[in-house]
This record gives C-alpha cells, structure tokens and sequence, in this order.
C-alpha cells in the first residue's frame, strides 16, 4: 500500500512535467512594433491551461487589428489562457478576463500569466501617480521605461487616468558616451503631468 503523501507528490511531479511555458510573438516590421505573451500551459488539463488553435487565431486578429482595439473596453469571455485577452491588452486595451468561477486552477493560472507579462502592475502604478499630482498641484512625474512591448498600453493610461507627457525625449541622447556604452535598448525619458483639458478638447486635439 502506498502511503498518502507519496501519492500526493508524485502528483505534483507529474503536473510539474506537464507544465510549459510557451512564447507567442506578435511583430510588425513595416512599424517596428513588436512584443511576445508567455503562457503558462499544462496539458494534463481538458480545456483552460492550454493554448487552442482558435486561441491563436483570434489573438493574431487582435494585433492585426491593434489600432481598433487601442482604447478599446475589451472582455474575453472563456479566457482560459488568455492569450487574445493579453495582446488586447498590450494594444491598449481595457481587458477584463473571465471563466468559468468553479475553475479555481485556471483562474490562478490566469493572474500569474498576466503577472508573468507585467499586465496587472500598471494600472495601479498609474492611479498612484495621479493620486500624487492630484495632492501636489504642479508636480511633474519623471520617469524612465525600456520601451519593449508596453508602449500602446502606457499611452492608453495616461488618457485613462487624465494624464499627458509633457517631455519624451531619447534615454541615450544626453548620456555621456562612457555610461551609454554599457547599455543598450531602447530607453525613454518621459515627464507626465495631469491633463487639465476637458475630454472634449483632448479629442478635438487629436483629431487635427
């Protein structure tokens, strides 16, 4: 008779070998836009922990269709993976992920795939630093990011939470040859500030 606890841990072994994690790039040369979704897959499961050829599908649909979807409110019903939730997300889209409640491996399996692709920590970061300009009239945020794959996405939440880049500017431009020689990527400079435009007049000034 086997004991309780080794059948327990040969489980988790077993689950360990049936997990992967599978990379989905998304590039455009024409725009030099481009990123990649990691999605944690187990195929041990029937249905929510792996990627379905559909899946993939609808989420090149997505990036083709990026410019549609930026701005968008976006709600995958039946998520699973996610994958085409995710994309929508790093288009700039406003993305609500649902499944099935009684599925509780796949809805952890979601949130530690959008943490995996750094897609739950900027709307916080964003509300936070509109509550600070909020408190200090006339501050400016300065901050630098590695523009790598979150550029439509940072855009789309500064209109979200009311704010406006006031200053971008090139990482490298006024670093001195020595200190940039040892980096390299492609880094941006950006000063934000509240947007006190109504959105009637921010839409009008995008138009033009």
């Amino acid at each position: 008779m086997r004991e309780v606890g080794s059948e327990k841990d040969e489980d988790e072994m077993t689950d360990k070998h049936m997990t992967t994690v599978s990379q989905h790039y998304f590039v455009d040369e024409s725009d030099k836009s481009s990123f990649s979704i990691a999605i944690i897959e187990n195929m041990k499961e029937e249905y929510g922990l792996f990627v379905w050829p559909c899946s993939v599908i609808l989420a090149e649909y997505v990036w083709q269709q990026r410019y549609r979807f930026s701005g968008a409110n976006v709600v995958e019903l039946g998520a699973g993976t996610s994958l085409p939730g995710l994309v929508a997300a790093k288009v700039g889209s406003n993305v609500t992920l649902t499944d099935d409640s009684n599925r509780i491996e796949v809805l952890k399996n979601m949130r530690r795939v959008c943490e995996m692709n750094k897609l739950n920590s900027f709307d916080d970061l964003f509300a936070t630093i509109t509550y600070l300009l909020q408190s200090s009239p006339g501050s400016v945020f300065i901050t630098t990011y590695h523009n790598r794959s979150g550029h439509h996405l940072i855009e789309f939440l500064m209109v979200k939470w009311g704010l406006k880049c006031v200053k971008l500017v090139d990482g490298f431009s006024f670093l001195p040859h020595y200190k940039a020689r040892e980096l390299n990527g492609n880094i941006q400079l950006a000063e934000i500030v509240l947007n006190h435009e109504s959105p009637e007049e921010t839409s009008t000034s995008t138009v033009r």
